[in-house]
């Protein structure tokens, strides 16, 4: 038997369940967990914010797969992670946040930084506790990592007040480490009649989503593509599942789609969806999304199956298992007529990219970037213009390349969850593709990156704008820009230079494309100042609420997938 507080139970469990890095800030309220964490072989990255904690261990954990850990106190910093709590609950990421909580007695007395955490995050989080005890750790954090990983994955807050973080508890035996449950498995009538309809359709389309990033699918996807040649598209957050340049792959649809992507979905007879949401963003009008197709929708988290399109079949299944028992069960095809429909699609309405050879041009920078790093090299994002240029040129190659913010689109995301993936993979490097106004956001975690001395490279596309929301005033408001523009312009390499992290201008050289070659390969963290036309927009583009087929903008030239 062995005595111990709360707080050092707490941390020989997070060791049990193999967690290696926390990103965290402390407080009073989490003191305690503090003090037992500098006797644990967990590292700790201490954030500049509580929203930079979060994102940096969601960029753990959607390189990983596996849940990740975060620290906040009570009060404003369980409030500062809220941003990034629910961002990974409509991304589906495994998440465990572990707030401090005033003492037991003083809850519900408006304590110094006392919050109903509890209350705050019931609809944010697949689950959360509000520990009692310390006694209750012992349950607890196996069930808030068992949960977070099983299923459908997403965030779990563990709430602790800071009296049981310093009780004393007697403990014989410690529980195994909390693992997620066998996921559900298709029922072979399901996969049977599937795998009939995929075969009777003249016209088929696989839409693939996170949720096959999420089963560890993309080998097995790729057997069903090639055997019953199925043109596949995905959603953003499903790029990279399928090789780009794989020859049956249509690249991103929706809104900021190749005008060809959206219209192949408009003439598919059968679509299969797996492990996707029919989110607005893919889909546009959704009544009129696919509007002559029988729909086959696979998805473990069964409240998704009809919530937005009623499928001819729907299956809550593991995707990944169900795509096993496709790729045997279908018979092997050609599609001849479909493909050539398809090419020809393809070559009357390809992707724009208005000058992919200039580094200073929003695709070139980004074109020019891909052609420097390695084939592996993690990819994040902020939110905005920067985001879809990027989801429309990055050469996505495999699954967990492709880190952004889908469901809650987020500014402030890219760099901090581009330092947790670096942390994550430290053989890897990472890119983050960011706006200006995205990079202020959190753009005090530079010092964070400067600190841990990762390998993560900021490309900032800078416009000294909004840059989508002056798109949407300029095509959806007459033209009537407000709160857009940033009339003070910030000396971004001074910011980063001032943060310790190394900053080149591509506007203020003589040769970009070496500059840029020079500053990716350096070691360590820097930024990468490229400054772009402010009226650039991104095309093609559905206006909001329109159906994808009224896609306006983006005629000709050449396409990335």
């Amino acid at each position: 038997m062995k005595r111990m507080t709360g707080a050092e139970l707490m941390l020989r469990l997070l060791e049990r369940q193999g967690v290696g890095t926390i990103a965290g800030i402390p407080g009073g309220c989490n003191l305690p967990l503090y003090d037992a964490l500098r006797a644990s072989r967990i590292r700790h990255v201490l954030a500049r914010h509580e929203q930079g904690a979060g994102f940096i261990a969601q960029g753990m954990a959607r390189v990983t797969g596996r849940p990740a850990v975060c620290f906040a106190t009570s009060g404003p910093g369980a409030t500062n992670l809220l941003t990034a709590i629910a961002d990974a609950k409509l991304d589906s990421i495994p998440l465990v946040a572990v707030t401090g909580q005033v003492p037991r007695a003083m809850i519900g007395t408006d304590a110094f930084q006392e919050i109903d955490t509890y209350g705050l995050t019931v609809p944010i989080t697949k689950h959360n506790f509000l520990v009692r005890s310390a006694a209750e750790l012992l349950d607890v954090v196996p069930a808030a990592f068992r949960i977070a990983a099983s299923g459908r994955p997403g965030p779990i807050v563990i709430d602790v007040p800071k009296d049981v973080q310093n009780e004393a508890v007697d403990i014989d035996v410690l529980p195994a480490p909390g693992r997620p449950d066998p996921p559900p498995p298709p029922r072979a009538e399901d996969v049977a009649r599937a795998a009939a309809m995929i075969d009777a359709a003249e016209r088929p389309v696989l839409l693939i989503g996170a949720g096959v990033v999420a089963a560890d699918a993309a080998q097995t996807l790729r057997r069903l593509v090639d055997k019953a040649a199925l043109p596949t598209a995905t959603t953003l957050l499903g790029l990279g599942a399928l090789p780009h340049d794989h020859p049956r792959c249509l690249g991103m649809v929706g809104m900021h789609a190749a005008r060809s992507t959206n219209m192949v979905l408009e003439e598919c007879d059968l679509l299969v969806g797996l492990g996707i949401r029919f989110d607005d963003r893919a889909t546009g009008k959704a009544a009129e999304f696919c509007p002559g197709a029988r729909i086959v929708h696979v998805d473990i988290d069964a409240s998704e199956l009809g919530k937005i399109k009623t499928p001819t079949l729907g299956i809550r299944a593991d995707v990944g298992a169900t795509l096993r028992a496709l790729a045997a069960a279908v018979a092997p095809a050609s599609r001849p007529a479909w493909t050539r429909r398809i090419a020809r699609l393809r070559a009357e309405h390809p992707l724009v990219m208005r000058a992919p050879d200039d580094p200073l041009d929003p695709y070139g920078i980004i074109r020019h970037t891909a052609a420097v790093l390695p084939p592996d090299a993690i990819v994040t994002t902020d939110v905005g213009q920067h985001q879809m240029w990027a989801a429309q040129a990055f050469p996505c190659s495999r699954p967990r390349q492709w880190l952004t913010s889908g469901g809650l689109g987020t500014m402030g995301f890219g760099l901090p969850a581009a330092i947790g993936a670096a942390l994550a993979a430290p053989g890897r490097p990472v890119v983050c593709f960011s706006g200006d106004g995205s990079l202020l956001m959190n753009v005090q975690e530079l010092a964070t990156a400067a600190e841990e001395n990762v390998d993560v490279k900021v490309v900032l596309l800078n416009n000294a704008h909004l840059g989508l929301v002056r798109q949407h005033q300029e095509l959806f408001f007459g033209g009537r820009y407000h709160a857009s523009r940033f009339h003070a312009e910030p000396d971004f390499p001074a910011i980063a230079r001032g943060f310790g992290v190394r900053a080149w201008d591509l506007g203020a050289v003589v040769d970009p494309r070496a500059t840029l070659a020079e500053a990716l390969a350096a070691p360590g963290p820097g930024l990468v100042n490229v400054p772009i036309d402010a009226a650039e927009n991104v095309y093609p583009m559905v206006p909001p609420g329109g159906a994808n087929r009224d896609m306006i903008g983006g005629e000709l030239h050449a396409t990335a997938c």
